[in-house]
Formats: C-alpha cells, sequence, structure tokens
C-alpha cells in the first residue's frame, strides 16, 4: 500500500477521479487544497487546506509528509509556485514525485514523468541512448481517440475561476501560477475567438495560397506567453522578442526569395498585437512582402510544405520532425538532439538546415511514448477515463517506464 498526496491539478475532474481510483486499489489518499477551485473540482478523499504564503509551504509539507507518512505525490505541472517546494522537499525527503503535463505528443497523450517534465525531464540527453533502445523497444500500441471540445475546457475553466472569487476569504494566502487574472484573459479570449469566426475561411485560404505558390518560407509558431515553456525554460519574455529576433536573422541570412510565416497559437488571448509586430519589424528589417502573420490555418499542412521550423521549444516542433522537416530550437526541449534538430547557429540555419534522421526519429518517438506518454486526456470524459486507467498503474508500480528502460 502507498501512500499518496495529491497537489494542485488540472481544472477538471480528473485528479479526483484518479484519487478514487488508487482508493479503490488499496492505497490510502490525501489531497491539498490550496485555493477555492481545487476544492470545487477534488471530492471523495481527505482534504488539507493550505492557506498560508508559499514561503511557508515547504515547512507545511514537512509535517504533513511525517504525519501521514506520505509515500508519493502527484501534481500537474512542476513550475507552479505551489509545486516548487514539494518537488526539492519530496527530492530530500525520498517522496516520489509524479509531475503530470500536457502530452509531448498530442492530441490523445498526457505526459507523465517522475521529478519533472520538459526541462525538467529525466530523460536522457544522449542521441546513442535513444537509438540503441529504440531499436529494441516495442512500438506502442495505436493511442485511442477521443473528442474533447473546446467548450468543456473553457467551461471547466470558468467554473474553477468562479469557485476563486472566495479566495480572499478561504484561502488569503494563495496566489495563482497565471501571468494574468482570469477576467483579463476571458476578454482576450472573447473578443478573439469573436473575430476568427470571420477570418478563420480567409486565413485557411491563405495557407493554401502560400503552400500552392511553390516558393520556399520557413515557419515560426508561437507559443503561449504565460506557459512555463516560455517563462521558465527559455530566455525570452514573451513572443513579441522572438518575433523580433527571429525576424533580424531571417533579413539578414535567408535567401532573398524565401517569406516566413509566423502563426499564432490557437489558445492565444489576443492581448498581444503580434499582426502589428510583424508589420513593425517587417517595415524596419526590409522584410516587407517577404512576412505572412495568421491567426488560423492549417498548421501541419503549413509545417509540411516548408523548408524548416523555428520554434523556441514547443511541440510543434516534435510535429516538424515527424513530417521531417529541418528544425531548430531556441531553447533547449527534450527533442533537441543531434540528428534530429539543426544545432548550429540560427544565422546558419536559413542557408544549410538539414532534415532530421528519420530512423533516429522512430526511435526517440518509440522510447519518448514508452517512458513518458500515457493515453488519455485531462477534460472530456472519455480522455479522463483512459488518463485515469493508464496513468494508475505507472503511479504504483515499483519502477518508473524510464527507470526500467534506464
Amino acid at each position: 500500500m502507498r501512500r499518496f498526496l495529491f497537489l494542485q491539478g488540472p481544472a477538471s475532474s480528473f485528479f479526483a477521479r484518479l484519487a478514487q481510483r488508487l482508493q479503490a486499489e488499496g492505497h490510502r489518499v490525501w489531497r491539498v487544497n490550496f485555493c477555492a477551485g481545487d476544492a470545487v473540482y477534488f471530492w471523495g478523499c481527505p482534504a488539507l487546506n493550505f492557506r498560508g504564503k508559499v514561503q511557508h509551504l515547504r515547512d507545511w509539507l514537512g509535517v504533513v509528509y511525517r504525519r501521514h507518512g506520505i509515500t508519493d505525490q502527484i501534481l500537474f505541472g512542476d513550475r507552479r509556485p505551489v509545486h516548487r517546494p514539494a518537488v526539492d522537499l519530496g527530492d530530500a525527503r525520498g517522496v516520489r514525485t509524479h509531475v503530470f503535463e500536457e502530452g509531448y505528443f498530442r492530441p490523445y497523450c498526457v505526459t507523465l514523468e517522475r521529478d519533472g517534465v520538459n526541462g525538467h525531464s529525466l530523460l536522457p540527453r544522449d542521441p546513442d541512448w535513444f537509438r540503441e533502445v529504440g531499436r529494441s523497444a516495442e512500438e506502442s500500441a495505436g493511442a485511442v481517440s477521443f473528442r474533447s471540445p473546446f467548450r468543456i475546457r473553457a467551461a471547466h475553466d470558468v467554473a474553477y475561476h468562479l469557485a476563486g472569487l472566495l479566495n480572499p476569504v478561504l484561502f488569503p494566502g494563495y496566489r495563482t501560477h497565471a501571468s494574468l487574472t482570469a477576467s483579463v484573459e476571458y476578454l482576450g479570449y472573447m473578443r478573439r475567438f469573436s473575430m476568427l469566426k470571420f477570418i478563420r475561411a480567409r486565413e485557411h485560404a491563405r495557407v493554401q495560397s502560400l503552400v500552392e505558390a511553390g516558393k520556399p518560407f520557413f515557419v515560426l509558431p508561437l507559443q503561449l506567453n504565460g506557459d512555463a515553456q516560455i517563462r521558465d525554460h527559455s530566455r525570452f519574455e514573451h513572443m513579441g522578442e522572438v518575433i523580433e529576433y527571429v525576424l533580424a536573422s531571417f533579413a539578414k541570412h535567408a535567401s532573398a526569395e524565401s517569406r516566413i510565416a509566423i502563426k499564432n497559437h490557437p489558445l492565444d488571448t489576443g492581448l498581444m498585437d503580434y499582426g502589428r509586430i510583424v508589420q513593425d519589424c517587417a517595415r524596419r528589417f526590409g522584410l516587407v512582402g517577404r512576412t505572412v502573420y495568421l491567426e488560423d490555418g492549417d498548421l501541419t499542412l503549413l509545417v509540411r510544405h516548408s523548408q524548416g521550423v523555428v520554434t523556441v521549444n514547443s511541440t510543434v516542433g516534435i510535429v516538424a520532425l515527424e513530417q521531417a522537416i529541418p528544425t531548430i530550437t531556441l531553447s533547449d526541449p527534450i527533442y533537441n538532439l543531434p540528428g534530429l534538430t539543426f544545432q548550429g547557429r540560427l544565422v546558419d540555419f536559413w542557408q544549410t538546415s538539414m532534415p532530421p534522421d528519420a530512423e533516429f526519429f522512430r526511435c526517440f518517438r518509440r522510447v519518448v511514448m514508452k517512458a513518458t506518454q500515457i493515453n488519455g486526456g485531462l477534460y472530456c470524459r472519455t480522455g479522463i477515463q483512459l488518463a485515469v486507467d493508464n496513468a494508475s498503474r505507472v503511479l504504483t508500480a515499483e519502477r518508473s517506464p524510464l527507470e526500467a528502460m534506464l
């Protein structure tokens, strides 16, 4: 029997359902509520309410570990302020830390690793290891597909934040990890998504036109400014800074006939005017007529027909590698390996990029799928049931799938 402590999860019933499964299997389970949203979305096991400030969390958790004999802790995202002390303390006290995150391979997978994800993943950075293990690893069974409409995720998010109105009374020490308040985000979404209804067909046609023109072009997919991948795992403050950096290099070093398409993230709030930033950079760097800014459109189609993809550390980089498209990262995601991504400087990428080693990518994919991915989702009923079924086996195993490989 193991003793699990659940920390903060996604805004859905996933953690509650997972806790119920672990209890049904005979394990002891406790949860921590850091805010009112946590309390609303988590039920069915003893609740521990942390109402203090984050600087006192480490000592508080130490008491909880001892009092309840905690052997494992489960959390979503290892860079949230309420999770950083837990990860560090768990390592020091011998408590196993299981970290969930959005999938490296989407849309039907969720990431589950021990100790950390993304920039803190325990996946080796040795290409030879991936080749050796990947050649002998069995191909993962095909993921069960499911529909997870955005409206379900949005409804969960609204409910979570409506409960948060009680935080000043019930959880006075709580500070959200989000860079924007919910009200500001929602206003941005309402404005942008209303606009997308009118321009979606046009944007898809612009993508098709760019592909059919037959001229060489590169792709820069934008990421979310508040994402931990940008905030904690890159040297950039926001995507406006990335746009300027990439376009300045493109203007100086790319061939004169090539163009670059900048595609916005589908969940962007619209609070930063990327279209204006692109236009301003195009004028300053002499790129008028060579930049294409897209609010919407088929990103996979765009990537498949491009000369190359420039990304900070987006999972779009994995999509590009799947399509055998030359890719360079401006940070250090798990797939930034010799033989997969371009290892030189951005100034050289525009002229000398090479496609990834297809066999190496197959090995890499087999290993990452088996070591870190579980079939399932975080928001819709079918996805959550799949994730619960597949996660419980990993959480209760003596060794993680990656540890078994190592």
